[in-house]
């Protein structure tokens, strides 16, 4: 059956996938973009910052406005982050979480009150598998993921009385051009970083520039979309990433972050 779907940060990578995805599967979808789309796409496009609450209302009101009713929010927007914790700037970090747990707060807010005047909807959240244990050099962009994991828990509880379904899917790597976009909190020549910063960034730009395209995640949320109970949390990404996460539950913590280190070439 047709949705009406909004998804945020739909300009590129995963929500781009995701809405041109879930288009071909006839449904009606709303992507959002800061800026202007400049290429055609084939789904409908709202001008929306998620860290600009008026910004949010607008797209929102706009959807509402042609549609009278929003079946599900896709909190796709976010912005990554490398870093030592001891040196990113707080403007860096501030900035990190506004976007991936402030923004996803915001546009929960603008529709919910027309899920709950409808009696119905589902919210799926994007997190990251990162969310589930701190990654060395991404210690903000792990907690600001880990954060909207307990918040799409909250939601599902507080949201349940009104017919309002909320879950989270958990990527692993994608190949997006999320390598572009993520901020660098870049040593000075003095650090004793410098040298670790520069390491764990080639990593990661090698891991996302090789990993799986986005249109994985893509069918795993149409899977929620279809399902009438919808897990809490979907856990995507690579067989390896996935089964880390066994490791964390099974194995000592100590034996778990040398394992850690070692996969990151870290002493």
């Amino acid at each position: 059956m047709s949705k009406i779907i909004l998804i945020t940060g739909a300009s590129s990578g995963i929500g781009r996938v995701t809405a041109e995805y879930l288009t071909q599967q006839g449904h009606k979808v709303y992507g959002t973009s800061r800026k202007v789309f400049t290429e055609r796409v084939p789904f409908q496009t709202l001008l929306m910052d998620v860290n600009d609450e008026a910004s949010v209302y607008k797209a929102v009101n706009q959807l509402l406005q042609q549609e009278d009713k929003i079946d599900i929010l896709i909190n796709n927007a976010g912005l990554g982050i490398i870093g030592a914790l001891e040196e990113v700037p707080d403007e860096m970090i501030d900035r990190v979480f506004d976007t991936n747990v402030l923004g996803v707060l915001r546009t929960c807010r603008a529709v919910l009150p027309a899920m709950r005047k409808q009696g119905h909807g589902l919210i799926i959240n994007v997190g990251s598998i990162a969310g589930r244990m701190g990654l060395p050099f991404r210690g903000i962009y792990s907690a600001s993921k880990a954060a909207v994991e307990i918040l799409t828990e909250t939601l599902s509880i507080e949201l349940k009385p009104f017919g309002i379904r909320a879950c989270s899917v958990l990527p692993g790597d994608v190949r997006t051009n999320i390598n572009s976009n993520r901020l660098v909190a870049r040593p000075l020549p003095s650090s004793p970083y410098r040298q670790l910063v520069d390491h764990m960034n080639t990593i990661v730009n090698h891991e996302v520039s090789t990993a799986e395209d986005p249109i994985y995640i893509a069918k795993i949320i149409e899977k929620a979309i279809n399902s009438s109970t919808p897990q809490i949390h979907y856990i995507a990404g690579p067989f390896l990433q996935r089964f880390s996460l066994w490791l964390k539950r099974f194995l000592p913590s100590r034996f778990f972050e040398y394992l850690l280190r070692g996969n990151y070439g870290l002493k």
